[in-house]
C-alpha cells in the first residue's frame, strides 16, 4: 500500500520545507529586507530562479514562514487543549508547548518580531488572525484558573508570558546545546506557571 506521494512531490516539499528553515535562518540574522533570494537559494544548494518554483516572490516566502507557524501554534495548543481534561493540565501543556516552540524556532520568533510590517496585508491578516486564536486558548485556560481576573488583565497575563518564553532563547542562544537545553527548558517552565499562576 502507498501514501500516493510520488518520489517527486516528496522531494519538492523537502525542498520548500528546507528553503522555509533557511529563509528563516538568514531573515533572523540579517533581516528581511537583508537577503536575496539568491542567498536563500544557495543556502539549499539551488539557484535563486529556481526559488521561485516555490515561491512567487522574497514576500510570499516571508508570508508563507509566518502563516505556517501561526497555524503550528494554534493546531498545537488545541491538540493540548484536547489531551487535558483539568485547567492545571491545560495550562502545564500550554506552557511546555509553547516553550518547545520557543526553543525549537527562536528564527521564527526573531523573524517575527522585526519583520511582521513586511508581509502583504493579506498574509499579515491571516497570522493576526491564527494568533488571536492562539491567544484566545490561553484566557480560556487561564480564566479557568482565576475566576476573578478581568479578561484584560488574563491577557496581560498571557501576552507577560509569551513575553517571557520567546525573549529567553535569544538570549541563552548557547545553552540551548544539549544538556544545558534541559535546564533552559526548565527554567522557562517553571517561571512561566509561577507567573501565571500567581
Amino acid at each position: 500500500m502507498t501514501s500516493g506521494v510520488t518520489d517527486r512531490e516528496r522531494a519538492k516539499a523537502d525542498r520548500q520545507s528546507a528553503i522555509l528553515r533557511e529563509a528563516a535562518r538568514l531573515f533572523a540574522e540579517r533581516g528581511f529586507s537583508g537577503v536575496s533570494l539568491e542567498e536563500i537559494g544557495a543556502a539549499v544548494g539551488v539557484s535563486g530562479p529556481a526559488v521561485y518554483r516555490h515561491f512567487a516572490n522574497k514576500q510570499a516566502l516571508l508570508g508563507a514562514i509566518l502563516v505556517r507557524v501561526s497555524e503550528k501554534l494554534l493546531s498545537g495548543g488545541r491538540a493540548v487543549l484536547a489531551e487535558n481534561s483539568t485547567a492545571d493540565g491545560r495550562l502545564a501543556g500550554l506552557v511546555r508547548f509553547h516553550v518547545d516552540f520557543a526553543l525549537t524556532d527562536a528564527d521564527v520568533i526573531r523573524v517575527q518580531d522585526r519583520d511582521l510590517a513586511s508581509l502583504n496585508d493579506s498574509d499579515r491578516h491571516t497570522v493576526r488572525r491564527l494568533q488571536r486564536e492562539y491567544v484566545e486558548l490561553w484566557l480560556e485556560v487561564l480564566a479557568d484558573l482565576h475566576a476573578e481576573r478581568t479578561e484584560s488583565e488574563l491577557r496581560v497575563r498571557a501576552h507577560a508570558c509569551f513575553g517571557l518564553i520567546n525573549s529567553t532563547p535569544h538570549s541563552v542562544r548557547a545553552l540551548r546545546a544539549a544538556p544545558l537545553e534541559s535546564a533552559v527548558r526548565g527554567i522557562l517552565e517553571s517561571m512561566a506557571l509561577a507567573a501565571l499562576r500567581a
